[in-house]
């Protein structure tokens, strides 16, 4: 990650966070971070595939994640699982939390819709569903991400419909062995009904659920915290004690960007 880029916060994510890790797991750090504001103003803006940086790991720690925070909480109003779970983690994942963190997390519900969260959250179930009958059945290593991926599918449908149901979720799942179990039945053959089921049955409990959470995402929430880490970004840049921009170098780019006009209009009178 850019030593510019401010860190708003960082936690561990992924296994350790769910409560599913084990002697050999790694540890996954997600981060969001606020990009310097001059960074906004320039050829590459911090947008798209450039608003996200990855810092490789070494030994029994992953690689780290770090999201630029407007491409977070848009990640986050369309109610994408792996930035969602982030403001729903157990406090003791938290390795960094700023005061404009905190707030962020306090105002998690303003993320959360119903259709978003239902559409969202199955169809990354889906997703995993079809990830199990990719892989087949032969050798241990395609045991290993079998396990792996039902253990996330059946995750993803319980978090969904606790969201979609109660307007929260628990991130740290209170029954861990019920997974491995899952994990493990489902490694065993070529099977898939199981999850089928899973699935099945976790639309139906969602069509039989009166969820509490509201039509839309409040945006003018997140657009006013989203503005406020902006403007504290640039009051922080401003102080004394930030280095500043060589103000020479600064009146020779305007000198040539004041002589380009007039010389084009001199080679075009010529």
């Amino acid at each position: 990650m850019s030593p510019d880029w401010h860190v708003l916060l960082r936690a561990v994510v992924g296994s350790k966070a769910y409560g599913l890790d084990h002697a050999g797991s790694d540890t996954d750090y997600l981060s969001l971070a606020a990009a310097p504001t001059t960074a906004f103003h320039g050829l590459r803006p911090p947008t798209g595939k450039m608003a996200t940086r990855v810092t490789q790991g070494t030994g029994l720690v992953q690689d780290e994640v770090t999201h630029e925070v407007g491409k977070a909480v848009t990640l986050m109003l369309g109610c994408n699982p792996t930035l969602l779970e982030l403001l729903y983690l157990p406090l003791d994942c938290y390795e960094v939390s700023t005061p404009l963190a905190a707030e962020l997390v306090r105002n998690r519900d303003a993320f959360s819709s119903r259709q978003a969260v239902r559409n969202v959250f199955l169809g990354y179930a889906t997703q995993q569903f079809r990830k199990l009958q990719a892989h087949g059945t032969f050798g241990a290593d395609t045991r290993r991400r079998t396990d792996k991926h039902s253990r996330h599918l059946m995750r993803l449908c319980r978090q969904g419909l606790q969201l979609y149901a109660t307007g929260t979720m628990e991130v740290r799942v209170p029954d861990p062995e019920a997974f491995f179990a899952f994990g493990n039945l489902m490694a065993l053959g070529d099977d898939y009904e199981p999850a089928r089921r899973l699935i099945a049955s976790t639309e139906e409990a969602f069509d039989r659920t009166t969820s509490p959470l509201p039509d839309r995402p409040d945006e003018a929430r997140v657009e006013a915290w989203l503005r406020w880490v902006r403007h504290e970004r640039w009051r922080a840049e401003e102080d004394d004690d930030c280095p500043r921009p060589d103000q020479r170098a600064a009146r020779e780019v305007q000198r040539r960007l004041r002589r380009g006009p007039r010389r084009a209009a001199r080679r075009h009178l010529a």
